[in-house]
């Protein structure tokens, strides 16, 4: 299942026109990562790696509207933040990538 939904976050960033040809390599390059990331995690803790994956589709679904509602992009990021909490001592890596994509599209204001 994630790997499916990361393709589609991956293709969501590549066709978001509003982004910079640089900006956008580096969602993607995290993407890469994070794929890397949650690959490992799915083999011991599949439903917690399903949980991140889910809340980052639904992150950047709500980041990449054209009609967007802060509200609901920030409800999103809290919860890939809480899906992804038990695993700060873990998988520091995995958190890393997660809070930067996170934060770079709150900082793009996607």
């Amino acid at each position: 299942m994630e790997k499916n939904t990361l393709e589609n976050i991956e293709e969501k960033i590549r066709t978001y026109d509003s982004l910079g040809g640089e900006k956008k390599s580096e969602l993607l390059g995290l993407i890469s990562k994070l794929k890397t990331e949650i690959s490992g995690l799915a083999e011991s803790k599949a439903e917690h790696a399903e949980s991140i994956v889910g809340f980052m589709e639904r992150t950047t679904h709500e980041a990449t509207r054209k009609q967007k509602n802060p509200k609901l992009l920030e409800l999103s990021i809290d919860g890939l933040s809480a899906s992804i909490k038990e695993f700060e001592i873990s998988h520091p890596q995995l958190v890393e990538e997660v809070n930067s994509l996170a934060t770079m599209l709150a900082n793009l204001g996607i």
